[in-house]
């Protein structure tokens, strides 16, 4: 079994320095790999990143990360993202990366994803060109997803992204906001590849467990829902 440990939301600032250290250095006991689900960051400086990387760096297993849209917010996500991976800290985006685990291949693939809704209920690729923009992207980050899936040679595949795709996860926010907390683009992208469990973030009053219409478990570990330093899951059970 490869036992993965997961979070994302944590929105560290320098107030929060070494909050979640005392359980990460016992993370070895428990699991095999850390996901983490966006938004390590408040307001995407790189004053909280270097927060961020202080605090995931020199685990006693491998870190993998995307970015989340808080990451995101001062424009400076490729130097946030350079300076976790100076720290070993891989940071995906329309990528992949393989972990050998006990004579098991782990493959991630990683993106930020993006809004636009579920079925029925979705953004749609028409009118101004605002909206098409933001539709565009959407359909872009999903095929990013997409061929990073396609790229992995592992036992095992894992999809991690900060927003949702499915709307099951995202029960207890306000419908109203779904659009822009997720989108069905990254479901299908995922029902589409060999994908053993899907990990995301970005639903602070979501719930944590969800399974995607072709049977992918798919789990929500933002803080404020798994309520602890990091949640795990085994695969192979």
């Amino acid at each position: 079994m490869i036992r993965i440990a997961a979070v994302g939301d944590v929105h560290l600032g320098e107030d929060a320095r070494g909050r979640l250290r005392p359980a990460l250095d016992k993370l070895g006991e428990h699991a095999d790999v850390l996901l983490l689900a966006g938004d390590l960051t408040r307001h995407g400086t790189l004053d909280e990143a270097r927060v961020a990387a202080d605090e995931f760096a020199d685990l006693p297993v491998p870190v993998v990360a995307v970015l989340g849209n808080h990451d995101h917010h001062s424009d400076v996500a490729d130097d946030i993202a350079k300076l976790l991976e100076d720290q070993g800290i891989r940071v995906l985006e329309g990528t992949a990366t393989t972990i050998d685990v006990d004579g098991q291949r782990l493959g991630v693939a990683g993106v930020k994803g993006f809004g636009g809704g579920f079925a029925g209920k979705c953004a749609s690729r028409f009118g101004e060109r605002e909206m098409k923009g933001f539709v565009d992207h959407t359909i872009d980050r999903a095929d990013a997803l997409r061929s990073a899936l396609a790229d992995i040679d592992a036992d095992m595949r894992v999809a991690l992204t900060h927003y949702s795709p499915i709307p099951e996860t995202l029960r207890g926010e306000p419908p109203e906001i779904y659009a822009f907390l997720g989108c069905y683009q990254l479901g299908e992208a995922i029902d589409e590849s060999e994908v053993d469990l899907a990990i995301h973030g970005h639903a602070h009053f979501g719930c944590e467990q969800g399974v995607t219409p072709g049977g992918v478990r798919v789990r929500n570990v933002a803080q404020p829902v798994i309520r602890s330093a990091f949640a795990t899951y085994g695969l192979g059970e």
